[in-house]
């Protein structure tokens, strides 16, 4: 069902796409909170991701893949609105004043996740956030399966080792 409304997306149909954006908003939304960490700016990238989806449909290649077509939209924008502000991400005054409550295991993985580079925060937020396929990150980051798996090996070595320098621990 997703494909042929993707297939009637990329054919011009405004309502198929329409659907799509509301079927895939929650997944949007998740991502750009997890790397703008401000409900506000996270509603904002999901109404710039519709319009540059909206704007750039046809060049969808396989509708298998939209959905990660449509986060690695939003990864790429949440980056350079990070390079943008040059800002702190995350804060626990801030997150209390935001009124978001959070247990410590969270915060500290949240800490040791904006501490990452940007690819194996890209690449563990696609594999255990969004439940994406080593095939299907592959396709999102255009590259080799196996660099994927490579690259998820490293990312989650690091994650443990920035969890063990806080004192926490990572059970993946």
């Amino acid at each position: 069902m997703d494909e042929q409304l993707v297939q009637n997306a990329i054919n011009g149909d405004d309502d198929a796409f329409l659907k799509l954006m509301q079927l895939y908003k929650i997944d949007l939304f998740k991502t750009a909170l997890s790397y703008l960490k401000n409900e506000q700016e996270a509603l904002e990238a999901i109404q710039e991701i519709t319009y540059r989806a909206y704007k750039s449909i046809g060049t969808v290649r396989e509708p298998s893949y939209f959905k990660t077509w449509l986060i690695r939209i939003m990864i790429n924008y949440c980056n350079d609105q990070l390079k943008k502000n040059k800002r702190v991400l995350l804060n626990e005054d801030i997150l209390q004043a935001q009124g978001i409550s959070e247990n410590h295991e969270e915060l500290e993985l949240k800490d040791a996740m904006l501490a990452l580079d940007d690819r194996s925060r890209e690449i563990l937020t696609l594999k255990y956030f969004h439940d994406l396929k080593i095939k299907e990150i592959a396709s999102s980051m255009q590259c080799p399966e196996g660099t994927v798996k490579t690259w998820l090996n490293k990312a989650l070595k690091s994650l443990r080792g920035k969890l063990e320098e806080k004192g926490g621990n990572l059970n993946v």
